[in-house]
């Protein structure tokens, strides 16, 4: 065994020896391909328009177009009652951020009554609804110039079927967009 070893490490001097006992030449380096550069977005064709914001597309919309996209809800009311409801103050929170945010809105608030009682009767009552949510959004904010109160009494309802329930959906006040402030 002792023989074998000693023809190894021969083999290694002589081996070394041969080579002058110099290291191997090095590999040529390879070169490095060059980073590419990410492509370029495609450019915008010129004969589009740029994006309009929220705010500059909605100041050309036309205001009865506005109402009918139905940025602000309606509040509803108890029978014969002109107080806000407190599940209804949220909402009107949410109108008044909409009317500032777009401050440019005139907005009627339509008082509404069921049928029950008189033209007379649902008139002041649809008034007394309208007035309660106008200074509610007043108080929250909104510009009183930009903000109209009327009432309808029962003359114009959603539903006209005698029963609790269409009764209710009457009885509320709607918040119309009837116009846009000129300027900003």
């Amino acid at each position: 065994m002792r023989k074998s070893a000693l023809v190894v490490a021969l083999v290694a001097v002589v081996g070394l020896a041969a080579c002058g006992g110099k290291k191997p030449p090095a590999q040529p380096a390879r070169p490095v391909a060059p980073a590419t550069p990410p492509p370029a977005p495609p450019s915008a064709p010129r004969d589009v328009a740029p994006q309009q914001d929220e705010y500059s597309k909605l100041r050309q919309t036309p205001a009865d177009e506005i109402d009918r996209m139905g940025l602000l809800a309606e509040i509803h009311f108890d029978y014969d009652k002109a107080e806000i409801r407190e599940s209804d103050r949220g909402i009107l929170s949410k109108n008044a951020d909409v009317l500032k945010r777009f401050d440019f809105l005139k907005v009627t608030v339509e008082g509404h009554c069921d049928e029950r009682g008189s033209v007379e009767y649902n008139l002041a009552l649809g008034e007394r609804r309208a007035k309660v949510a106008y200074d509610y959004l007043v108080s929250l904010g909104v510009p009183a110039d930009r903000l109209k109160a009327v009432s309808y009494g029962k003359e114009v309802p959603l539903c006209q079927q005698q029963s609790e329930d269409c009764w209710a959906r009457n009885r509320r006040d709607r918040f119309t967009v009837t116009g846009k402030t000129t300027g900003r």
